[in-house]
């Protein structure tokens, strides 16, 4: 079973420094017919102006994935580290027993374009840990990479959770199968472009939740780039 997600039917908010789309109840949205996917609980597509960005604020027992389509994101936590994040590169924040970090765009004239993801962790009150990788490599020799999984597997980030997050960057025509495995379940979020699942057509924003279905069938109509989440 697939059920389509529209970009249009999302939350939104815009605070002038920031526009961000919900696809899951946050902050001011609420829908209790969509809360969570599984331990999927966030997928928050945040465009950040120039010179703007989060100030320090607090997390606790929650994996957080950022993933930045284009721009820069600057990065600072209670656990010392600091960086940038840079598009092809992956970030993660075990939030753990508790952390404060801050978010900024520091480009003068660039927005800075990202999803923020956040999962529910598998165990709770663990010490808090970051971690960020490019795939810019990885990329370079394949258009399907597992980015984030729970065992760390084939260079992947590793989070606190029973799940497999792989990014998609397919060129035109491109077809591609994905088989699931038994009792799992897969969102697919689109990043740009546009991709056929199982016959259903997905464009920039939209998602498809899929359940009960032993393979997926991907092909993309245009170059595309899109997250697939094995939960």
């Amino acid at each position: 079973m697939i059920t389509i997600r529209k970009s249009n039917e999302r939350g939104s908010a815009n605070h002038g420094w920031l526009k961000s789309f919900h696809t899951f109840s946050f902050a001011d949205y609420y829908d209790p017919a969509h809360m969570n996917f599984g331990n999927l609980r966030v997928i928050n597509e945040d465009y950040i102006s120039p010179s703007a960005g989060f100030g320090k604020h607090p997390h606790h027992n929650m994996e957080i994935i950022t993933y930045v389509i284009s721009g820069a994101l600057s990065h600072e936590d209670s656990m010392g580290n600091s960086s940038t994040i840079l598009p092809g590169e992956v970030q993660i924040m075990s939030a753990g027993t508790g952390v404060f970090h801050s978010e900024f765009n520091h480009e003068k004239n660039r927005e800075t374009h990202l999803l923020q993801i956040w999962i529910l962790p598998k165990v709770k009150e663990v010490t808090p840990r970051y971690d960020q990788k490019s795939f810019i490599e990885d990329f370079k020799k394949n258009d399907f990479v597992l980015v984030v999984s729970g065992s760390g597997r084939d260079g992947s980030i590793q989070i606190n959770q029973d799940v497999e997050i792989f990014v998609g960057k397919f060129s035109s025509q491109k077809t591609f199968d994905f088989e699931v495995k038994k009792d799992r379940k897969i969102w697919i979020q689109i990043v740009s472009g546009k991709i056929f699942v199982n016959g259903s057509g997905l464009e920039k924003g939209d998602a498809a939740a899929i359940k009960n279905e032993s393979e997926i069938k991907i092909k993309a109509e245009e170059n595309s780039e899109f997250l697939l989440f094995d939960l």
